[in-house]
């Protein structure tokens, strides 16, 4: 008797546990942790190539990597939220929480509620996967260009990027020649933050996954 009210009880417990939420909350949780630690990364070695390389200095960047910080702990929680709505909503725990009419009327609210802020979170992880894939395809191009400096021992020649340094930058502060700027902008920087950008890409692609 025993035996078979502990095996009940552990196959009541069971139908509680809302199994594809408890996944994809995993998932999300597992993207935007990789997500936010690769592109802080990514932004810092971009930050210090900007310095070390063409001497400008991108305060703003600062700015986005706190709002990765803000990114990570709110889709924590909101992962946090709807696995606790799964939670009421599924197996025996529904029927009891959700006796009363005025119950059900708010676990429906709750429930659309929820769904309508994850669409819109997954529209706009689409655009920050569209921008991801973006960056590095850029990032990729300027490892081609230092591969190919590395075996004709040339210049690296970034004006056809200028739309990505301010007005004001001269075409030959373009033009990366010295050694140590050559090493600094494809070994230090180009090099790490492609990495960087790739698995914050797919990153960016498992929260997508988790939120459909």
């Amino acid at each position: 008797m025993a035996a078979s009210h502990i095996c009940d009880c552990c196959q009541s417990c069971m139908s509680r546990i809302p199994y594809a939420t408890l996944i994809a909350t995993l998932m999300c949780l597992l993207g935007v942790g990789i997500f936010c630690g690769t592109m802080y990364r990514g932004a810092s070695l971009t930050v210090i190539m900007m310095d070390q390389v063409f001497h400008l200095h991108l305060i703003w960047i600062e700015a986005i990597q706190m709002i990765f910080v803000i990114i990570a702990a709110g889709m924590a929680a909101l992962g946090f939220m709807i696995l606790f709505v799964g939670f009421l909503a599924t197996g025996a725990t529904r029927y009891k929480v959700y006796r009363a009419w005025r119950s059900r009327v708010g676990g429906r609210i709750s429930c659309a509620v929820f769904m309508g802020i994850t669409y819109l979170l997954n529209f706009v992880w689409i655009l920050i996967l569209c921008f991801l894939v973006i960056v590095t395809f850029i990032y990729t191009m300027f490892w081609n260009m230092c591969s190919s400096v590395e075996r004709s021992l040339s210049c690296i020649d970034l004006t056809q990027f200028h739309f990505m340094f301010p007005p004001n930058t001269k075409q030959e502060d373009m033009k990366i020649c010295d050694k140590y700027e050559i090493k600094a902008f494809c070994k230090d920087g180009v090099e790490n933050a492609e990495v960087m950008f790739i698995l914050a890409t797919l990153a960016a692609l498992l929260v997508i996954l988790s939120l459909v």
